[in-house]
């Protein structure tokens, strides 16, 4: 192997640009069919799929809400991201509740549709015909597309999806029952016109509307978020997203006035019970005058009872602002995805507090981003959690200090309560009694005022929140269809047309494991190349005895058969009378039409030229001669024969012909005795070349005797036949014999550019006969020297 490396260095090759210019030039029909396929493809797309059209509007993002006005604000607003922000309120805006809500305001619960002859066109919002439902259940009810064509004025035709042979005709108003459902058709339908429509629910519509929704910044570093909706009709996606952005704001503002609306409901609550026990106290307190005749108290015992009534309007005060600290404590615990302040906190709220629950609420946003993006159990979700964790902690703390300071402040009041009430144990009981129930008269007095100028505080508050976003452009109709692009489809077609012709070019060189050109076996082998026969034609009369070098003496076939025949005089050139033996790797690479061929043109220059089937296994020569093969070579060896009755004159080809004979039970050993060395000398001496078409040696052993005791050894190689390995077959031969006289033949060789080797080859040697003179005579096909000629196409306008 190693010598066979160092042999293969001495051939110098070269890329030849033009050789692999002609490599693709050659298949151009290949490339401008998958151009074509690809381009008929995009049409196709293009006829079938239908148009997506795009809309967009735009909201813009409030930095705080206008009823929020206390320390917490400023360091809020220095903490806001408006990346952060558009992000959080995306998830909102696609949340269920306000694309349901959106889908509720659209008319979605009957589409119609125009059948056409490629697709089926949405008629949204128009309505060709109305459909009034009778009876349809809520969940369970045909979801299939039905079709209707007009018959005349007073009938239709009706058919569903789910059976469409099965036609019924029906009746203008006449009640249909399908899919579970009861419906009629009032308006008529224009007659062989053909509609198609479907029953709907909302939540038929709600993944149609989120699928085609796209929210992002409409600019870097502002508070203006983009929002796009796509969809195959344009008006729908239209409606749909204004619908989208109304409901948002709507939910928004529902959202803020929520901890406004608990306090409302919680003074409701109170104001009830401090009603009743107000006009039960006012009735107690009167009664009780009216009995002792009491008219008033003294100015001692009157302040008494303020104080005792403005400790009590104090600890209310209190209880308010501690069901506040509740709220905002299970908002907290909840791990909800935004945090509120209720409004009776806004006032108590610490700065650092303020910031915490900010802080917080872009945490929680950033943490609905990171699981869209990645796995609950991902480590980016991890540190988020971590540092909602974090802050968490924080605000528990705050709030558990203003829960303390808040209790504490309520056992102050309480026990300022209970010093008061102490003062008036030394009143006399009769003034005592009375000062209880006018104390009691005046706190729920009192009590009652403050819970009405909270409530009326807390109406004015869910008042004054407006929504945290406002339309900015509402979405309007476009009619120009993002897809599909048709430039960008014919592009792209184009392209890997292109792409495809190129590659399948390359993949049938890449997977080609034959050879077909002179510069890949001087690539592959060492051993001299003594001609190139040209291509033969694919047609062979079966009637003719004669050989297409003297069918066709002018042709460029015959004319390379020459060029081998004028080279054999370079070997064994010291010898007046040559032995050739022709072998090959395998059958079917044309050794024996190769050796006829050569007898043939060799008999032309009057040499005497005998012809033998060595092939006793295989051997088709005989066809050539219209010979029997009854006897031959085999009967000859065998001593069944004598030469002169197995001995052909061919007066067509005036060459003399051995044929192989019956197929022996020992062919290898009737070759290796010594009769056939006898028969080769008794040859020798009477026939200027002796021409001896062997069996393959690829695949048996019969030729090796032929070959070592020949003067010139031919090994033919196919085109587009023969692999590669063959060509090492004969420097193989050379090496382990000790022969020099070995040369390879191209056969069938034609010429197709799509195979030949992109190298070109310098293979000259010096000295004896290693150099030879030939041509496959490639591009040489319109010199006007030979009768086979052929035009190319775009040469119509030459004679011939």
């Amino acid at each position: 192997m190693t010598e066979l490396v160092q042999e293969k260095k001495a051939v110098s090759q070269s890329i030849d640009f033009y050789k692999i210019f002609k490599v693709f030039l050659s298949r151009w029909y290949w490339v401008a069919a998958t151009v074509a396929t690809a381009l008929c493809g995009a049409w196709l797309y293009l006829w079938y799929t239908p148009p997506i059209y795009q809309t967009g509007a735009s909201l813009k993002l409030e930095d705080s809400n206008p009823a929020i006005s206390t320390g917490g604000s400023q360091m809020a607003t220095q903490n806001y991201n408006y990346t952060d922000k558009i992000q959080a309120e995306s998830f909102t805006i696609r949340s269920n509740e306000v694309i349901s809500n959106a889908v509720k305001t659209l008319d979605y619960k009957i589409s119609y549709y125009l059948k056409g002859r490629v697709r089926t066109t949405e008629l949204y919002p128009n309505v060709p015909f109305v459909i009034e439902i009778i009876r349809q259940d809520s969940v369970n009810f045909g979801r299939s597309l039905y079709s209707v064509k007009g018959i005349d004025a007073n009938s239709f035709e009706i058919s569903s999806e789910e059976n469409e042979d099965a036609k019924t005709k029906i009746k203008y108003g006449q009640v249909i029952n399908m899919g579970n459902m009861s419906f009629r058709i009032k308006d008529k339908i224009p007659v062989n016109s053909t509609y198609q429509f479907k029953f709907n629910s909302k939540e038929d519509f709600i993944g149609r509307a989120m699928g085609g929704l796209n929210i992002g910044e409409a600019a870097r570093f502002t508070n203006v978020m983009g929002l796009s909706q796509t969809d195959a009709n344009a008006v729908f996606a239209a409606d749909i997203l204004n619908a989208i952005m109304k409901e948002y704001v709507k939910y928004d503002v529902i959202q803020r006035r929520r901890s406004a609306r608990q306090t409302v409901d919680f003074i409701d609550n109170q104001l009830g019970f401090i009603n009743t026990e107000a006009g039960k106290s006012g009735a107690t307190l009167a009664n009780y005058k009216t009995q002792n005749n009491m008219v008033d108290m003294t100015s001692s015992t009157s302040m008494t009872v303020g104080k005792l009534a403005d400790f009590e309007k104090q600890k209310t005060e209190l209880n308010l602002k501690l069901l506040g600290i509740k709220q905002l404590e299970d908002q907290i615990n909840t791990n909800r995805n935004k945090v509120e302040i209720g409004v009776d906190l806004e006032g108590e709220l610490s700065t650092g507090l303020g910031a915490l629950v900010t802080q917080l609420n872009t945490l929680l946003a950033n943490r609905e981003i990171k699981l869209n993006q990645f796995n609950p159990e991902s480590q980016p979700v991890k540190q988020v959690e971590q540092q909602i964790a974090s802050v968490k902690s924080g605000i528990r703390s705050s709030i558990q200090g203003m829960r303390k300071n808040n209790e504490a402040t309520i056992r102050y009041i309480e026990n300022q309560i209970a010093g008061v009430t102490q003062s008036i144990s030394s009143i006399p009981v009769k003034e005592q009694n009375f000062v209880k129930l006018q104390t009691n008269f005046e706190v729920n007095n009192k009590v009652r005022s403050y819970l009405s100028e909270k409530k009326l505080e807390a109406e004015m508050n869910a008042a004054a929140i407006v929504s945290g976003a406002s339309i900015v452009n509402l979405a309007y109709p476009s009619y120009y269809a993002i897809s599909p692009n048709s430039s960008k489809a014919y592009s792209t077609a184009m392209m890997l047309g292109l792409a495809s012709g190129f590659g399948l070019i390359l993949l049938v060189r890449f997977l080609n494991p034959y050879i077909y050109d002179k510069e890949t076996v001087e690539g592959l082998t060492h051993t001299p190349i003594i001609g190139v026969i040209r291509k033969f034609p694919d047609y062979i009369d079966q009637d003719s005895r004669q050989a297409l070098s003297l069918a066709k003496p002018k042709s460029i076939f015959a004319e390379s058969v020459r060029s081998v025949r004028t080279n054999l005089s370079f070997l064994a050139s010291h010898k007046s009378s040559k032995v050739i033996c022709i072998t090959s790797e395998i059958s079917g690479e044309g050794k024996s039409f190769v050796t006829i061929n050569l007898a043939s043109t060799l008999a032309l220059i009057e040499k005497k030229v005998i012809l033998i089937a060595a092939d006793l296994r295989k051997s088709k020569l005989h066809k050539a001669f219209g010979s029997d093969n009854k006897k031959g070579l085999s009967s000859l060896l065998s001593g069944q024969a004598s030469l002169e009755e197995v001995m052909i004159h061919d007066d067509v080809h005036h060459i003399d012909f051995i044929p192989s004979g019956p197929v022996p039970p020992n062919p290898s050993e009737l070759l290796h005795t010594a009769a056939m060395k006898d028969l080769l000398q008794q040859l020798e001496k009477n026939y200027d070349y002796v021409l001896v078409d062997t069996a393959p040696v690829g695949l048996v052993s019969d030729a090796i005797p032929l070959i070592r005791s020949s003067d010139i050894n031919l090994f033919v190689i196919r085109s587009g036949v023969s692999q590669q390995r063959a060509a090492n077959i004969p420097e193989r031969l050379s090496r382990e014999y000790g022969l020099s006289n070995l040369a390879i033949i191209l056969n069938a060789f034609g010429d197709d550019a799509l195979y030949s080797n992109y190298y070109t080859t310098d293979y000259a040697r010096g000295g004896g006969n290693s150099t030879y003179y030939y041509s496959d005579y490639s591009g040489y096909s319109g010199a006007g020297y030979y009768d086979d000629e052929n035009r190319k196409w775009w040469m119509l306008w030459k004679k011939k």
